[in-house]
């Protein structure tokens, strides 16, 4: 397999890993890019576009990301109480009133950020195209009884935090969550990222399948825990529910989802446009900045943790990201981030300066740990800078 791209001196290693990846645990395409201190250090590719194709992965594709959207969700309800349009400790139902049913009336925002609003399931699930009309999806999240007291427990909104996210920031400045990214975040930053794909991008695309994990993994290849299976098994656990809110599941290459405004689910990014928006969340990049200290610390501050109600092992959220964990591992304690199901990743380590984004067109069983995001980590553990 042929890696295109360039590391910087001491960032040897992370080419060696992209390189493995392909060679044993099965990549098909694939990029990674890494900012230190603002600076990209690492930008590499390789492979083909389409998961199932021929055509070469060039410099500038972009590939749907999965949840990783949620770390981009997160980040415009931050930037929003940084800019005191919106205030984390409110009730959600003081922006969106509609939202106060069946005992909703206490949630907070930052409960919806850290996976505490305790609607992670639809009675009634959406189809792909309910999911997409922003009215409906809103309409169906409101009227839905959470299955614990919010801001009692946590467990991963897998789908409902779409429209959670999306109707907040709909209200409270009346644009779509991907309008706002795209003017407020992607455009001042140049990011290759979008949350409702534009028409004119699309040829910019790969598409993506659900691919096995080779059998000459190295190991990587683990056997999930009885529990963790069982919840997957059982159509009536909220783990099943929660990852079913739309059904059936949406075709991830057809323009029409793609164009759909789905923030945690349906991202489209480049590596570099992962990266960059992360070194942007912890200092500098060509002169700007998204975060301020103050929202820095909110993002990775310990909001959830321990036994998670959908997921079915420990997890730690801050607002809106996933912490460093045995079910998330990042580059150190400070790390904070967010996976896609099945292979992307992105996040920042401020301690270290380094932001990361992996993205592939081959997605696996993995939910938070893929070993081919693993093992680029673990290489950049090794990675030194002169």
């Amino acid at each position: 397999m042929d890696v295109n791209g360039t590391v910087a001196e001491g960032f040897e290693p992370v080419r060696e890993a992209f390189a493995a990846n392909f060679a044993t645990l099965g990549d098909r395409g694939a990029a990674v890019t890494v900012y230190r201190d603002g600076r990209k250090v690492v930008d590499l590719w390789g492979g083909t576009r389409d998961v199932d194709g021929t055509e070469p992965w060039e410099h500038g594709t972009a590939q749907v990301v999965r949840s990783a959207t949620k770390g981009v969700a997160a980040a415009v309800l931050l930037l929003l109480a940084q800019r005191g349009q919106l205030d984390l400790d409110a009730p959600v139902g003081a922006y969106w009133p509609e939202y106060k049913e069946h005992g909703k009336e206490h949630t907070r925002v930052r409960h919806l950020l850290a996976h505490r609003a305790g609607v992670p399931v639809l009675d009634r699930p959406l189809t792909p195209a309910e999911a997409a009309d922003p009215d409906l999806a809103a309409a169906a999240v409101a009227a839905q009884r959470p299955v614990w007291e919010p801001g009692a427990e946590h467990g991963y909104h897998a789908q409902t935090y779409s429209w959670l996210t999306g109707e907040l920031v709909r209200r409270v400045t009346g644009r779509t969550i991907g309008r706002w990214i795209a003017e407020e975040v992607a455009g001042p930053l140049g990011l290759d990222l979008w949350v409702g794909l534009p028409e004119s991008e699309a040829g910019r695309v790969g598409r993506v399948a659900q691919v096995e994990a080779p059998s000459t993994a190295g190991g990587l290849k683990t056997r999930p825990k009885r529990a963790v299976s069982d919840a997957y098994a059982d159509p009536e656990s909220l783990t099943r529910r929660a990852f079913a809110a739309i059904t059936p599941l949406p075709d991830e290459n057809d323009a029409a989802y793609r164009a759909a405004v789905l923030p945690a689910s349906n991202g489209i990014a480049t590596a570099d446009g992962l990266a960059r928006f992360y070194a942007a969340l912890i200092g500098e990049v060509d002169g700007a900045r998204l975060f301020t200290p103050g929202t820095l610390a909110a993002a990775r501050t310990e909001q959830s943790a321990g036994p998670d109600r959908v997921l079915v092992v420990n997890t730690r959220f801050g607002l809106g990201y996933m912490l460093h964990g045995g079910a998330s591992p990042l580059l150190s304690p400070g790390s904070f981030g967010h996976p896609g199901r099945g292979g992307a990743l992105g996040f920042a380590d401020p301690e270290s300066g380094i932001a990361f984004g992996y993205v592939t067109n081959g997605f696996r069983k993995s939910v938070t740990a893929d070993p081919r995001a693993q093992a680029l980590i673990r290489a950049l553990r090794t990675s030194t800078t002169p």
